[in-house]
């Protein structure tokens, strides 16, 4: 994959504007910025939201696609880059990448994607009436974080340490820990730190959560470098390899062979996202455009993993559970 244009079956095309121009025959052109590395999964989900509302890349539409390749250092000279093309839209997946486009650009609209709470970490005024050049959607909630927390300590008997992998840089890291804290007091746990900046840690990281000495749980944050795909499959099996039980905010993980995810549909969050770019090139404001919150979130239980780590998901866990895997 070229880093600097990823153009799935489309040939490089000239910018144009806004939609009405597009059907005189112009195209649109809409800057895409991941996080961490670019996650396939939610960038074909997107396109295909494109195309269920008109848009089309290679025909009236360029997608112009931007990745810092694991090194978030890079994420401002990215943006940067995609806003003097011109775009006419730039969509941010995650936390990073949209404070790196909202601080590039105070013109370009932004759909800033798969955010834990805009509001925190300063990209919108308030998720009702966002003010300024940023809109989008909202992957999660404070009091979702605690909801995974309690499902691990259901579905594992006597854990009483729960270890929290994530990358301790990333933006969202201490909205995540203010609310696990919280939750962990209501439910006498004790919190492990498990702090992974690159891919390359994961081995020796989970590997010293085996045991269950250190913790007796992994709790996933559901962060651009845990949600990658390879990366996703990678600590999903090195869980299973040392026996530790875990809890991911995405279903996928579950599908990979995960114990327990909780959490919205990673798809379904980025083909909404493409309604947003439709309604901005018809010539909505960002500012008009209230950030949007997911209504559902899946409980998925795998009882094959739950079998092979020794445990027995309770009836009670299991009824509530939308799913089980077995």
């Amino acid at each position: 994959m070229n880093r600097r244009r990823f153009l799935t079956g489309s040939a490089a095309l000239l910018a144009a504007p806004l939609a009405a121009e597009a059907q005189q025959g112009k195209v649109a052109r809409v800057g895409f910025l991941f996080s961490q590395t670019v996650n396939a999964e939610a960038f074909e989900a997107f396109r295909k939201g494109l195309r269920e509302v008109g848009w089309t890349d290679g025909q009236n539409l360029t997608l112009e696609v931007r990745s810092p390749e694991g090194d978030p250092g890079r994420l401002p000279a990215l943006a940067a880059e995609l806003v003097h093309l011109p775009v006419d839209v730039l969509v941010a997946s995650a936390t990073p990448a949209s404070l790196a486009a909202k601080q590039a650009t105070k013109t370009v609209p932004i759909v800033s994607v798969y955010t834990l709470d805009p509001v925190s970490v300063g990209l919108v005024a308030s998720l009702a009436r966002p003010g300024g050049n940023v809109t989008g959607l909202s992957a999660l909630s404070l009091e979702y974080t605690g909801k995974m927390l309690e499902l691990l300590g259901s579905a594992v008997p006597n854990v009483f340490r729960v270890a929290v992998l994530g990358d301790p840089e990333n933006p969202s890291r201490s909205v995540y820990w203010r609310q696990l804290e919280t939750s962990a007091r209501i439910q006498r746990l004790a919190l492990v730190r498990a702090d992974v900046r690159r891919a390359d840690e994961f081995d020796s990281v989970i590997a010293g959560i085996g045991g269950g000495q250190v913790a007796q749980g992994l709790l996933v944050m559901h962060q651009p470098l845990t949600a990658v795909p390879v990366h996703r499959n990678r600590i999903v099996r090195l869980a299973a390899e040392h026996r530790v039980p875990a809890v991911y905010g995405s279903r996928e993980a579950v599908d990979d062979g995960d114990l327990i995810a909780f959490g919205p549909s990673l798809p379904a969050i980025y083909r909404r996202a493409a309604t947003f770019v439709d309604r901005i090139l018809k010539g909505a404001k960002p500012a008009d455009l209230p950030i949007e919150q997911p209504t559902k979130f899946e409980l998925v239980i795998n009882l094959k993993t739950a079998k092979a780590l020794g445990l027995t998901i309770p009836p009670s866990l299991l009824q509530r559970a939308d799913q089980v895997i077995e």
